[in-house]
Parts: C-alpha cells; structure tokens; sequence
C-alpha cells in the first residue's frame, strides 16, 4: 500500500523574512503549555521543526534524553543543524520526513510536538493519527497553531485587512487551513483521542513596543514581497504585484504607529495517549 502522501504546499517558504520569524521561537515562548511535562530522560519527536531553535530548547530540557527534528525542506535543516552544533548539543538528530507518513516504529516517543504545522498539511487528522501512533503510551502529543482569523491589531488598517482577507484565500488554495488553532481539539477527538485525554488552551504573541512592532511589520511587509507566499499570491491570481506592494506599505505604515499594538491567537493541545 503506498504511503499517504501531503497535498497541501508550504505557504511561508524559507525565505529569510519567515527565518526571521521561526529563530525568534524558543520554547519559552511558542511551547510553555508542553513544558511542565517534559521529564530530563524523554525522547522527543519535534514535527516541522525548520531551523531548530525550538528543537534545540527541548533537548536542553531534556539532557539524559534525545530529540529528533524533522522537517519537509532538506535545506532548512542545515540551519537545524548548524543551531545544535553551535549550543553544543549531543542529543539531538534531524531528518527528511513528512508527518503523514513517519518512518518510526510505533510506540517509538515519549513526546511528539508540532509548532504551526497543522495548518499548512494536507490532512490534519491523518497527521494527528500519525503523531499518536509513534507516541508511547503514557506519552504526549503536542501541537499549537495559530488561527489567523482571531488575529487582531489596533489601529485600523483597510491595508492589514486586505493582508489577512488574501492570506486565508493563499493558504487555502495551496490546502492549508489558516485558521487552525480553533480546530485542534475538534481534530485530536476526529483523530481518535478521548476528550478526557486532551487539553486544549490558548496563548499570544504580542507586538507593540517600538521594536516589537518594527520586526513584526517588517518581516511581514518583506515576506509579501519577496518570498514563496508572494510568488503563490501572484502566481495563483490571488493578487497582483501592485496589491502585493500596497499590503507591504500597509505593513510598514502600521509598525512606526506609535500607538499600533498586534495579538496573535494560538490554539493549543496537549493529547495523553491512553496505555
């Protein structure tokens, strides 16, 4: 029988302006709800795990145990790479893999994380299933994503509008679904988890200090210009160059508001796999 194969396509690519937002991620900061229950001795399983700073993090917490980092983009994991070695990191490996179709064994993790993963595959509950069956029993599937229609900024902005209103129709046309972090749960349970096996939470990412708000709205205003979400824009007939330039300045306009603040959702599951 053939392996289950994604149908849907990155969105972000692995342009500089979206590295620039994925190592700025640690575990502090996109995996507390997962960290109180990491034990020193746990093997991990980190899912679209891109540069590694976040994979990294959890083989720190867990030094008598091994993380493994796995991503779709062979390049990216040079960067993954090149991050553990320069935290000097011996309990940390990475590999190609593909979340509907991973080559382990089963009851193989005590831990299977994915950060923004879910909203970019094909078939999320195949994905979950999936994540379940390399977890051992007793062990954790954990998965955040955001939801991009919970996002909100302050002030208004007819420009940011236009942003958001062509990211959902991008990401939806490659198969992605942007709004996931409202669907975890409802995904876990479809999946096969009991209710009573998953926690679902929320956290933010707030932007609003005069920084802040300069690296958000510049890695935004750079990535839809230049990286495979534009090309996707342009390319799928979404919007045309001239848009494209004008959600940009958009971008730009609302992160030197001294006033401007932006709230990103995350929805949050932390699935307990049954012995």
């Amino acid at each position: 029988m053939p392996k289950p194969r994604e149908t849907a396509v990155y969105t972000h690519g692995h342009h500089e302006s979206v590295l620039r937002s994925h190592t700025w991620r640690t575990a502090a900061n996109s995996a507390a709800y997962l960290l109180g229950s990491l034990k020193p001795d746990m093997r991990v399983l980190d899912i679209g795990c891109g540069p590694g700073t976040i994979t990294a993090d959890l083989a720190e917490l867990v030094p008598e145990g091994h993380v493994t980092g796995v991503d779709r983009a062979p390049g990216v994991l040079e960067r993954a790479r090149a991050t553990a070695a320069e935290r000097g990191l011996a309990n940390v490996d990475f590999a190609v893999a593909d979340v509907h179709a991973l080559d382990f064994p089963d009851d193989t993790f005590c831990v299977v994380h994915a950060h923004q993963v879910l909203q970019h595959v094909g078939d999320p509950v195949r994905a979950l299933r999936e994540m379940r069956r390399v977890t051992k029993p007793g062990g954790y599937v954990a998965v955040r994503d955001a939801d991009y229609a919970a996002m909100t900024w302050y002030p208004a902005s007819p420009g940011l509008d236009a942003w958001l209103d062509l990211y959902h129709r991008v990401s939806r046309a490659n198969g992605g679904e942007p709004d996931a972090g409202r669907r975890l749960r409802s995904w876990a349970l479809t999946a096969g988890f009991p209710a009573d096996a998953v926690t679902a939470t929320s956290a933010t990412w707030t932007f609003a200090t005069p920084a802040e708000r300069a690296w958000w709205s510049g890695l935004w205003a750079d990535r839809t210009l230049a990286s495979a979400y534009a090309e996707r824009a342009t390319g799928g007939g979404h919007a045309t160059e001239e848009e494209l330039r004008a959600v940009s300045a958009a971008w730009r306009e609302w992160g030197e508001r001294e006033d401007g603040w932006f709230g990103v959702l995350h929805g949050e599951i932390l699935c307990r796999k049954q012995a």
